[in-house]
């Protein structure tokens, strides 16, 4: 008769301890699952099944996702680097413009998400606090760099934003060509004439020319009454 070996019985002790929870641990799960779906897939539902726990424990360290996407992005702003004290003003400006668009780029949806939550932290601060210094070595009036703190970051995360969706398609490029090449000059006179500078050199030179004419306006424009 054979014998049936006895049932190996595990114990709930024998598993592998979870790590401790905690705001960095949510922040670099949320971050994982950024780099993996996109901002689409930021849920809290899907960041607490990363960390195998229950969403409700997530809002212990977090107010809402609103506060933890802030977060988010301030956590990976430590990675923009900051200009050398020394040099031309403007030079200094357009690098850390150009490393913060780079940090937005290498991450999959990070400048998508940029764009509709705002980081407040201290990583975020400090880029504030550097691009006000430099707009006031250039002679830039107070109110006139506060705001242009936020045209600066905009534009540059609306292009990151941008640029981004052609790893998936040409944002609709193609189409646009192709209207603007059957434009005559008699309906659409400036339109016909520079149909080939409006979609032209979609990249770094058009961005950075961008910047110039905003740094331009910001260095021209009296702070406001």
């Amino acid at each position: 008769m054979n014998q049936v070996p006895p049932r190996t019985i595990v114990s709930r002790r024998s598993r592998p301890a979870k790590s401790p929870l905690s705001r960095e641990a949510i922040v670099e799960a949320a971050l994982a699952i950024l780099e993996q779906q996109g901002e689409g897939g930021l849920s809290m539902r899907n960041i607490a099944k990363r960390l195998d726990t229950g969403a409700a424990s997530l809002y212990v360290y977090f107010a809402n996702t609103d506060e933890l996407h802030a977060a988010l992005l301030d956590h990976v702003f430590s990675e923009v680097v900051l200009p050398a004290q020394q040099g031309n003003w403007r030079d200094r400006l357009k690098d850390l413009l150009i490393s913060y668009h780079g940090v937005l780029e290498a991450r999959r949806g990070l400048a998508q998400l940029a764009l509709s939550s705002i980081a407040s932290g201290p990583n975020s601060l400090r880029i504030w606090e550097c691009i006000l210094r430099l707009l006031s070595e250039g002679g830039v009036g107070a109110t006139t760099a506060a705001w242009g703190v936020d045209l600066l970051v905009l534009y540059v995360t609306s292009i990151a934003a941008e640029q981004a969706l052609h790893t998936t398609d040409d944002r609709g490029l193609t189409r646009v060509a192709s209207v603007l090449s059957a434009v005559t000059a008699d309906e659409f006179p400036h339109l016909h004439r520079l149909r080939g500078d409006m979609i032209s050199d979609d990249g770094p030179n058009r961005s950075q020319w961008a910047i110039d004419v905003i740094i331009d306006g910001l260095s021209a424009r009296s702070p406001p009454a």
